[in-house]
């Protein structure tokens, strides 16, 4: 029985339709189709153009509604829309509920709630399509969004803003799956071709450029001498001693550390795995928290801005390293250096140096099976780190022999 395309006779019978099993669309002709579901569900769909619209109708299951009445209904709305009417205005004439894509994100926004990893996550689900989905179809019903309209709010950002418009794409057809689950569409997901009307994207990775390993030492020694307040040289000093992501860092609270024992409680919903961090402190990363220490009073995070009790700025710790001419390197980058080091310089094994980067595990078996935060030899490799970062110019460094 022929599955795709349109067909010029009539191409299922009463008989075919009770036996196909398979999921897919399966043709009849003249833009009526038997769309079999991964459920087993059999539903007909006619696709039609309306007003210069390509549109596809649900009339109804196949446990309602006859191969002979799928048929005569697909008829009727032909005509129709080849007299210049919308065969839809009796059927959505009825429908007042549907609601628009905003208010269904913001419905899907909130059910979602109990599954986000945590507050910035959730907060970022919402936002993107408040800036990139809800000014061209936020106020759209939801059965009258189509994939040029999906087109249309992506091209923008489809080639610039690559990583963004992927998630964009994700989040607005988890909407238009709940419209659908609800009863407020029918037919395929508009957002599932619409990469066929968008430009190729490159499949080039882009990493955030790294500092050679080889050089640190010596930024180290001149972020005394940047042009820049004493919590963004203390901020940057920070993150790279604990190898950290820099919004860990700016976000850093005083009740977060604990000096008696050297450690840094990065609690979970500040990480990316979405688990808490445990991060060993070094005598050079202790002796910054010190310095900051006579601020403490005036803001609970360590390294406050100059808004009285707000964290630094993102981009503080950056435009500090352009001002001294690091025209190149990133913050975030610091961490590869961190990499590049133990795996060039060290003989310390992959699972401590991960552990240190708070790298989730990517084989499953292992990640249950482990136990612990490998804390001790983390602590050995931090001071290691904090050595070679030092001592070549000159800071008194109280270290154990570091494990090579």
């Amino acid at each position: 029985m022929p599955k795709g395309g349109a067909h010029p006779e009539k191409a299922l019978t009463a008989v075919g339709v009770r036996n196909i099993k398979q999921p897919g669309r399966y043709a009849d002709g003249n833009g009526l189709y038997l769309v079999v579901q991964p459920s087993g569900a059999k539903k007909w769909i006619l696709r039609i153009v309306v007003s210069g619209k390509r549109r596809d109708l649900g009339l109804g299951s196949v446990k309602l509604v006859t191969l002979a009445e799928a048929r005569e209904k697909a008829v009727s709305m032909r005509k129709v829309a080849r007299e210049g009417g919308d065969p839809t205005f009796d059927r959505t004439a009825v429908r007042t509920d549907i609601p628009t894509f905003a208010e269904a994100a913001h419905a899907v926004h909130e059910a979602r709630g109990p599954t986000w990893k945590n507050a910035k996550h959730k907060a970022q689900w919402i936002s993107t399509l408040e800036r990139y989905a809800f000014p061209v179809i936020g106020d759209r019903r939801l059965d009258d969004i189509e994939t040029s309209d999906i087109v249309k709010l992506l091209a923008p950002i489809w080639l610039t803003k690559v990583e963004t418009a992927k998630r964009v794409r994700q989040r607005v057809h988890a909407v238009l799956d709940w419209a659908r689950a609800h009863g407020y569409r029918d037919g395929e997901n508009p957002v599932a071709g619409v990469q066929r009307g968008l430009a190729k994207q490159s499949k080039k990775v882009a990493h955030l450029e790294a500092m050679p390993y080889r050089r640190v030492p010596s930024f180290m020694q001149g972020i005394e001498q940047l042009s820049a307040a004493d919590a963004v040289k203390c901020a940057l000093r920070f993150t790279i001693l604990t190898a950290a992501r820099a919004n860990e860092t700016l976000l850093a609270t005083w009740g977060e550390i604990d000096l008696d024992d050297r450690v840094w409680m990065v609690p979970e919903d500040r990480m990316k795995a979405g688990r808490p961090h445990v991060v060993p402190l070094s005598k050079p990363a202790i002796d910054v928290l010190l310095k900051m220490q006579p601020y403490r009073d005036a803001s609970p995070y360590i390294f406050a801005g100059r808004a009285r009790g707000r964290p630094l700025s993102n981009m503080a710790m950056l435009m500090a390293m352009r001002r001294a001419g690091e025209a190149d390197a990133t913050v975030h980058g610091f961490r590869s250096s961190f990499s590049d080091w133990c795996a060039e310089q060290t003989e310390y094994p992959r699972e401590v140096v991960e552990a240190s980067l708070s790298h989730s595990l990517k084989d499953r078996v292992e990640a249950a099976y482990r136990r612990t935060t490998l804390l001790d030899k983390r602590r050995e490799l931090m001071d290691a780190w904090a050595r070679f970062l030092c001592e070549p110019w000159g800071e008194l460094v109280d270290l154990a022999s570091a494990k090579r």
